[in-house]
């Protein structure tokens, strides 16, 4: 593999929803995107899925951990067997365990095993080195964030926003040419998005969600709920910071004594309200904010992300960027990073004391 100029990477992303594993190729340096490569997803099947949840909270050698590492890596193999040409692989692997408080991370999947059968060198275990550094290990998405800026030709200030089942945003100043400087960036989790309104619609009405936001939209915000919400202590929190999918879990139950659609309304305000007071953290203000992630499809929370925010919010779409492949093309980018002795993450974007370059590389024949 070259050590300079522009490579084909291909980043895989397999997510705590387990629904599936990305998996899609960039061209780019380490530093900027010069194009994007074709894109897949290989879903899992009900076994599949059943076995992985069942390693979740477990950590290395505890038992049930190898069959869900199988199972994590053959889809893998299956999915990065359909492409050709990449020079290096990206695996994040799948989180089982997460705990960075005590300076550990679990995600299962053997990125020396994935070298040898597909004969690319892999970067794998992306995250322990921000860990034991001090740092969450999350997000590492952001300085591929950094890069999305500019390579849309961003001339001031944006935000980039996941909404999957915890929000999480980044700012960015496109500006300064490399995300590792001081000023670059700045992330963190926002607070609840999509996990508690796709919990209320599995218990009320037994889907996975409320589709494009239908549900929502006949109920009324108790905007007096969603104050109170926000007396939370983890918005009085300085970022970077990160949160569990079910850390406001007791905050939330009270919002179920509503009507039904009116919770909805009220959960879905609340996702809106989270990131507009994590929009007031920002260095400076922002004009634009994209959306990814499977919340970008729910209209009625992109309304109300719009009545609560002063810019444009769209979905990244609108900026010619693949909402759904954004991670699996993040850890693409972030793979050459790592191969050229470049950071991953930094103080501004994990809380790590300094930046810090992720990721161990493993090669065919090692």
């Amino acid at each position: 593999m070259r050590q300079t100029g522009p490579i084909w990477a291909l980043g895989t992303m397999s997510g705590t929803s387990l629904d599936g594993v990305d998996g899609a190729m960039i061209l780019t340096d380490g530093h900027a995107i010069l194009d994007f490569g074709p894109s897949a997803y290989r879903p899992y099947t009900e076994a599949e899925a059943a076995t992985i949840r069942a390693g979740f909270g477990l950590w290395p050698g505890d038992p049930g951990v190898a069959a869900a590492a199988e199972v994590v890596e053959l889809a893998h193999v299956e999915l990065l067997s359909r492409f050709s040409g990449a020079d290096l692989i990206g695996f994040h692997g799948q989180t089982l365990a997460h705990d960075p408080g005590h300076g550990r991370t679990h995600q299962a999947g053997n990125g020396a095993l994935l070298a040898e059968v597909l004969g690319v060198p892999v970067v794998w275990d992306f995250r322990s080195s921000d860990v034991a550094m001090g740092g969450q290990g999350a997000p590492l998405a952001p300085f591929y964030h950094h890069a999305c800026a500019r390579r849309i030709g961003a001339d001031a200030p944006l935000a980039f926003l996941n909404l999957g089942g915890v929000g999480n945003l980044t700012w960015v100043d496109p500006a300064l040419p490399d995300p590792a400087m001081a000023g670059a960036l700045l992330a963190f989790d926002t607070g609840p998005a999509n996990a508690p309104i796709n919990d209320l619609m599995h218990s009320l009405q037994g889907v996975a969600q409320d589709q494009g936001g239908a549900f929502a939209a006949t109920g009324i915000v108790d905007e007096a709920a969603v104050q109170k919400f926000l007396t939370h202590a983890y918005f009085h929190k300085i970022p970077p910071k990160s949160l569990d999918r079910n850390e406001f879990t007791a905050y939330l139950n009270p919002i179920r004594e509503l009507s039904a659609a009116d919770a909805a309304a009220t959960l879905t305000a609340i996702a809106a309200a989270c990131v507009a007071t994590g929009a007031e953290h920002f260095p400076s203000p922002i004009n634009r904010l994209l959306v990814a992630g499977g919340g970008r499809h729910n209209a009625t929370l992109m309304a109300q992300l719009r009545q609560r925010l002063n810019c444009a919010v769209e979905p990244i779409e609108n900026a010619e960027l693949d909402g759904d492949m954004l991670e699996a093309q993040a850890f693409a980018y972030l793979a050459v990073r790592v191969a050229r002795g470049l950071a991953t993450s930094g103080p501004t974007t994990t809380g790590v004391m300094a930046a810090v370059g992720g990721g161990q590389i493993s090669r065919p024949g090692d």
